[in-house]
């Protein structure tokens, strides 16, 4: 185990240490200390006080000398088979954060309801524009706290990004000086119509409640976005306050620079509640599978190094299998203990607790107070087996068959983080490429499984990424060359320095979307989008610039304009394929995103529902009260949601590698 002390070198410091090595010795424990003496890594690290402790990058102790029992509770191996340590001593702040479908909204909502059930007023908030909270509380959200019937002392706020963008532009203008002219605010607002301002936005609104506009609470928790989009979001207070500093020329998404200090201190105060760890505890959520504990430990890492130290893991839907003869229950909870003996390296020092597999659904209040407590499940909330009956879809391989019917075009595989979207894309671009056809596939999702399933080449399949970095820099050096060999000197260092706006991001992304889209004219591409919220986002930029085109181009009726939204919405050019989980809270997000879709004038192809229980015979007795979840969404998506359905089965071993994904598709 490694143990780091932290202290300018004091008496106390050196006590801790001995006293440390004494316990760890009468415990037969194998310790490695290392001593943190540097002031400044002493405060980056957020400790207010010496001498200080830390293990597994969490402060566990900070000031004075530990008690002995202290010490002997860090050396115990920190797994539970419940979720009671961020609920023993939660901070006021409890970020709840993983990979999209590990059950964040479940986990964050039941914690708020706990804390609140025990007399404090909590507020829960929503940053994930794909948030099902609303069904999961039978309330409808809102921008502002919203109590939630039958919780007392609990309210819920969804921070809306179109609002906030609005109130956000609102702000800005009406900050400008009463001498600017119409023409200047005008120009301002055009500025502050993007995605990035929508996404700078919501933060603005999210640190307010980080520096003192939900002070009348005694605990925050956040339900954040999967992880991409959330790390996006907690990077957003270094990436703007650097590109603020000194800097008070011009105008950006932000707004005019000029006015935009006290942005400055907010986000200052943000980053610091965020990693100060009496205030803020990050809740890591994991399934127990390989690619979401992986996740996890990504995250863990980067949420380190922007100085959120203190985290916890939860391992949420553990399966334990108590039909004796039943393989597929065998089989399911073998692979999840796999997953879990193979704990990467930065999750192995982290306070665990695991959350075992209910045999219910997360939806109103009486399921979500059983979640967490180690107690038998109520009756009530177990449904009566039913009689199966068949299912009405077709094998993935159908599906390839129909799209390689078309020769070419752009299949876009779309849905909630979670669900299984580049294992779809990566079969169907296999399928494709069995077939004789040459494909490209490529993801936007900044979390970037691709490789990773892949794991393996095939001639005719070539493989890439839209990395946000690798594109920002290729955006400005092509700006730069551009523009730049007219400038002078000073004139090239200002226009870098406003391109180091962490907008430029956001613009870049939508021209490397922009390009993929467009390279579909001639072969197959096939594009992993990031999770729902993500995509929406660049849903909307496709939107804006395809109205900013055709006002350009109004009126010049010799020119003809194809934009990136224009090709979405021809169905001889784009196929959207949905992908889901036979559960409530994918299907429904699906639905919302295909009625998204619908509005944009863009119309889904077909619906994937992956990892199906009820399509493998189980005969488990927690996975059968299941299934009568699984088959009121099989039959909700029947009657209604999808044109075509195409249904996968869950497999022991998780589709990965040429050979795997191969097999997928005759499932």
């Amino acid at each position: 185990m490694d143990i780091q002390v932290l202290g300018l070198g004091c008496s106390k410091c050196h006590l801790t240490i001995e006293m440390i090595e004494r316990v760890a010795k009468a415990a037969g424990v194998a310790i490695e200390i290392t001593k943190i003496e540097s002031p400044d890594e002493i405060m980056r690290l957020g400790v207010k006080a010496t001498p200080a402790v830390m293990i597994g990058g969490q402060i566990v102790h900070s000031g004075g000398l530990p008690s002995h029992e202290a010490v002997q509770a860090w050396l115990k191996p920190q797994t539970q088979d419940q979720t009671t340590g961020f609920l023993n001593h939660p901070t006021r702040h409890l970020f709840f954060t993983g990979k999209g479908g590990v059950g964040k909204t479940s986990l964050s909502t039941a914690t708020a309801l706990t804390l609140a059930d025990a007399g404090k007023k909590v507020l829960l908030v929503s940053t994930d524009a794909a948030s099902n909270l609303d069904e999961m509380l039978g309330i409808a959200l809102r921008n502002t706290p919203t109590p939630v019937p039958g919780a007392p002392g609990l309210s819920v706020l969804n921070i809306d990004p179109d609002v906030a963008a609005e109130t956000y532009r609102q702000r800005v203008i009406a900050q400008m000086e009463g001498s600017s002219t119409e023409a200047e605010r005008a120009t301002v607002r055009e500025q502050l119509s993007g995605a990035c301002t929508t996404e700078i936005a919501s933060f603005d609104e999210f640190s307010n409640l980080l520096a003192g506009d939900a002070a009348g609470y005694d605990h925050i928790v956040f339900d954040t976005a999967p992880t991409g989009h959330t790390l996006r979001l907690l990077s957003l207070p270094k990436a703007w306050s650097g590109f603020l500093k000194g800097n008070d020329r011009g105008a950006s998404c932000l707004g005019p620079h000029s006015g935009l200090k006290m942005q400055e201190v907010r986000f200052n105060a943000a980053l610091a509640a965020l990693c100060d760890p009496a205030l803020t505890t990050i809740v890591l959520v994991a399934r127990a599978d390989r690619g979401a504990l992986a996740e996890a430990a990504r995250t863990a890492d980067e949420l380190r190094a922007l100085g959120l130290n203190k985290q916890e893991l939860v391992v949420n839907g553990v399966f334990k299998a108590t039909a004796p003869d039943d393989s597929v229950a065998h089989a399911l909870e073998a692979l999840g203990q796999q997953a879990l003996d193979g704990l990467p390296e930065a999750l192995r020092a982290l306070p665990q607790y695991r959350v075992p597999l209910r045999p219910f659904d997360t939806v109103g209040l009486p399921a979500l107070r059983a979640l967490l407590p180690d107690r038998p499940t109520p009756a009530d909330l177990v449904p009566a087996p039913q009689a199966d009956a068949p299912l009405s879809a077709e094998r993935l391989d159908k599906l390839v068959d129909e799209l390689a019917a078309a020769g070419k075009g752009l299949i876009m595989v779309m849905g909630k983080g979670g669900v299984g979207k580049t294992t779809i894309a990566a079969a169907l671009a296999i399928g494709l490429v069995r077939r004789g056809l040459a494909v490209h596939l490529s993801t936007t999702d900044p979390a970037a499984h691709l490789a990773m399933t892949l794991d393996g080449q095939l001639p005719g399949l070539s493989v890439d990424r839209i990395d946000p970095k690798v594109e920002t820099q290729r955006y400005i050096d092509k700006i730069m060359a551009a523009k730049g060999s007219q400038l002078n000197e000073q004139e090239k260092a200002l226009m870098l320095e406003d391109l180091q706006s962490p907008c430029t991001e956001e613009v870049a992304v939508f021209h490397a979307f922009s390009k993929t889209v467009a390279s579909a004219r001639s072969a197959f591409v096939v594009l992993d989008t990031a999770p729902t919220g993500h995509s929406l986002l660049l849903m909307d930029a496709t939107g804006a610039y395809h109205r900013q085109m055709v006002r350009a181009f109004e009126g010049q009726g010799t020119t003809h304009v194809v934009t990136p939204l224009m090709r979405l919405q021809d169905p001889a050019y784009t196929r959207i394929v949905l992908v889901t989980l036979p559960e409530t809270t994918p299907v429904s997000q699906a639905a919302a995103l295909q009625d998204d879709l619908r509005r944009a004038h863009i119309e889904p192809y077909a619906w994937v529902v992956n990892k199906s229980i009820l399509a493998t015979g189980t005969q488990d007795p927690t996975l059968l009260a299941r299934l009568a979840g699984e088959r009121h969404q099989m039959a909700r998506i029947a009657h209604g949601l999808a044109q075509r359905t195409f249904v996968l089965p869950w497999t022991p071993q998780p589709p990965v590698g040429i050979q795997g994904l191969t097999h997928l598709l005759e499932a």
